[in-house]
């Protein structure tokens, strides 16, 4: 199909903004359809809560991988809606000074401090203690927020346009960002705000500890960059067509004199091998021999 090719060679040649865009986007996109077989044969559908993050910690034992992938999951339309394009925008302010890599690998730890806060805050705090059994975190959030707060950081006087609003610094929208999140935790969403404030303090650092000459994300993007060739050869070992290995025998290059040699030598055999045919007929010839006289014949 070409719309699959399409697909296919805007993911390879796109940007990291725009491969982690499709990787969101397949996620929810799986889920969903998955959901609606499971809708029509009458069965409830429980496959998300492997993949979420679960604020309790036994949970969590069961399901360590949920800290990774809680932070590709959206399963509501608005959610994911508005955390794609929040990606894509906060995503190029981001590359205006870091690399696609630092992108990727702040993305991956803005997620990962979001997850930490938020299950620490889960069991620390007396007032999560009923709920913390039964509740789990999805979605983007805390990486994208990452982004923004280093931009910021980096850049605080950069002038961004907002609808209805106009030109504001970025430094203002950010602390606009940080006080709704913590207002926000007492509203229906704590557990998200306080990954959002993980999320922050993740993108501070990398951008503080950036002016030091220090990245800190890059053991997230090596070991992505790691995981994605493992995943790559193991793709092309069960699912490529092996090719077949042509073996060529090249002799070692010859100087003048053992090239005229070896000549010198061949023609003296092919001599014999002629005299041999004239005496006692080509039957006479062994395997080897003949072999010379369908060389030098072609």
């Amino acid at each position: 199909m070409d719309i699959w090719n399409d697909i296919k060679a805007s993911f390879r040649e796109g940007s990291v903004i725009t491969r982690l865009i499709y990787v969101n986007l397949a996620v929810f996109l799986l889920f969903r359809l998955v959901q609606v077989f499971f809708f029509l044969s009458g069965r409830p559908f429980h496959l998300l809560e492997p993949f979420m993050l679960p604020a309790s910690p036994g949970e969590f034992v069961r399901q360590p991988w949920s800290l990774v992938t809680y932070m590709f999951l959206h399963f509501d339309f608005l959610h994911i809606l508005f955390n794609l394009l929040v990606l894509y925008w906060f995503g190029r302010l981001f590359l205006d000074y870091w690399t696609a890599s630092q992108l990727l690998g702040l993305y991956l730890l803005g997620g990962l401090s979001g997850g930490v806060v938020y299950m620490a805050a889960y069991n620390l705090f007396p007032v999560f203690a009923a709920t913390v059994g039964s509740s789990y975190l999805l979605g983007a959030s805390a990486s994208i927020i990452a982004l923004l707060m280093a931009t910021a950081v980096r850049d605080p006087n950069r002038d961004i346009h907002l609808m209805l609003i106009g030109r504001v610094p970025l430094k203002f929208l950010a602390l606009f960002m940080v006080i709704s999140y913590i207002i926000g935790i007492t509203a229906t969403n704590p557990g998200g705000n306080l990954a959002h404030l993980g999320g922050v303090a993740a993108g501070w650092w990398f951008a503080a500890q950036g002016r030091k000459g220090r990245d800190i994300a890059r053991p997230f993007y090596r070991a992505a960059d790691q995981l994605a060739h493992l995943f790559q050869s193991l793709f092309r070992s069960f699912f490529l067509p092996r090719k077949k290995v042509r073996v060529i025998h090249r002799q070692p290059p010859r100087d003048d004199h053992e090239y005229n040699r070896q000549r010198y030598a061949d023609h003296q055999e092919l001599n014999r091998i002629l005299d041999k045919i004239g005496t006692e007929g080509y039957e006479s010839l062994t395997k080897a021999e003949k072999e010379t006289l369908f060389r030098h014949g072609k």
